[in-house]
């Protein structure tokens, strides 16, 4: 990044260019990966473009379209390095005439043997076998998610350098076995959406709720990812945790207008005023759990978490939850897939069905898990339950300990608000 202009004008140019940038990333390498056939270069090519807008927005001012501009800036650089190539040349006509125009290509295709959807190829190139899991998750989250190597590490819960290892080595293995930028047929397709299925639901997890950044959430990557879980639904129509994540994305989806107050202040789940939820995605998400324990899928890790989120969509209020149920589904979801994670997420929902002191004894035996320890969200909740035995002392230190943890402003906010509520 070039120093920050000094006018107005060039400030303003400058943030249009990196909030774009920040959105369109993915389409844009996507589509260059299409052309140069390499996830590396085409990220490359898409920086390339970025440091072109630098440059020129804030002389020139910011174009009408900038997100067709940066698009169609890697699109002409990645024509020319093709035609630095020779053996493209036989392939140049044939990728000239197809990138001679910018429509973008249909959300939905119609015919699921026949995707033309740059950002679903992506998503599978970059969860190739040749990966390891980590590696495939980490660059999907950077080329489709568009998050720093520091935002993925968090969600993971490793170290930075770790994360980054992986990006550059995973992009290095993909152009060095030459994978082809498609989606798998036929009997390849069954055991890839296992990795893809994992990469697109983390993505969706980051619109929800940003692990960094000014903003308690990201939309558009919401949006993404329920846009890739659909079109993975009419793929593969009979794999019934594919209809379970879907299910899952829909319903909580449904709750974004109502997780944000007008400020931008975050709103709690049993705060929410619920007229705001999303009413047709609530049905699209039950329909397709339905789909998915039609299909024998009820006990996958997807339909079951779908369905702790179905009791609180049926809900008419947060008084009338399910609570006993939703912990019974925990209870469940930690036999079949065990994670410290899980178990915090498990030890709230006892403390509503059984009690604050039964959710604090789950609490405090993850404060040992190395993998927790800077999880900022095991001292929110940890004071959150001292709150409600009345340790308010305890409950604050705790509430100000997660505040420092979390690297997202509005939720730094929110904890530190309710830590000063109970010193008043």
């Amino acid at each position: 990044m070039t120093a920050e202009p000094p006018d107005p004008a060039g400030r303003a140019a400058r943030t249009a260019i990196e909030t774009v940038f920040r959105i369109e990333s993915p389409r844009i390498i996507a589509t260059v990966t299409r052309i140069v056939q390499d996830i590396g270069i085409a990220e490359e090519l898409a920086q390339d473009a970025l440091v072109a807008a630098l440059e020129q927005w804030p002389r020139d001012g910011v174009p009408d379209n900038p997100a067709a501009w940066l698009t169609a800036t890697a699109k002409h650089r990645a024509i020319d390095l093709v035609r630095r190539r020779e053996r493209y040349a036989r392939k140049l006509a044939e990728i000239g005439r197809d990138l001679e125009t910018t429509t973008a290509p249909p959300q939905e295709p119609a015919d699921p043997d026949d995707i033309d959807d740059d950002l679903l190829r992506l998503v599978f190139t970059a969860c190739h076998p040749v990966l390891s899991t980590d590696a495939q998750v980490a660059l999907t989250l950077r080329l489709l998610g568009g998050l720093t190597t520091d935002e993925i590490a968090r969600a993971f819960l490793v170290p930075e350098p770790t994360i980054a290892q992986r990006i550059v080595r995973a992009k290095r293995t993909l152009a060095e076995a030459k994978v082809p930028f498609e989606v798998p047929r036929g009997a390849e397709l069954a055991p890839r959406l296992s990795s893809v299925l994992g990469v697109i639901y983390l993505i969706f997890n980051e619109g929800y709720s940003a692990t960094a950044g000014d903003d308690w959430m990201r939309p558009a990557l919401c949006e993404d990812a329920l846009r890739l879980g659909r079109i993975l639904a009419e793929l593969a129509p009979d794999e019934s945790e594919v209809h379970g994540l879907v299910a899952l994305m829909e319903i909580q989806a449904s709750r974004v207008r109502a997780r944000t107050g007008p400020n931008g202040e975050p709103v709690l789940l049993l705060d929410q005023d619920r007229a705001k939820w999303d009413y047709v995605l609530i049905r699209r998400g039950l329909d397709a759990l339905a789909r998915a324990e039609a299909l024998g899928g009820a006990s996958g890790p997807y339909a079951m978490q779908a369905a702790i989120a179905a009791c609180h969509a049926r809900a008419k209020s947060g008084d009338d939850t399910d609570w006993q149920r939703i912990a019974s589904l925990y209870d469940t979801l930690a036999r079949l897939t065990p994670s410290p994670v899980v178990e915090l997420n498990r030890a709230v929902a006892v403390s509503f069905a059984r009690g604050p002191a039964a959710g604090l004894e789950i609490v405090d035996a993850l404060t040992s898990e190395p993998s927790m320890k800077r999880y900022h969200l095991l001292p929110s909740v940890r004071g959150d339950l001292l709150a409600k035995l009345g340790r308010e002392e305890e409950a604050r230190a705790e509430l100000e300990r997660a505040a420092s943890l979390t690297r997202n402003a509005r939720e730094r906010e929110l904890l530190l608000a309710r830590a000063a509520a109970l010193s008043a």
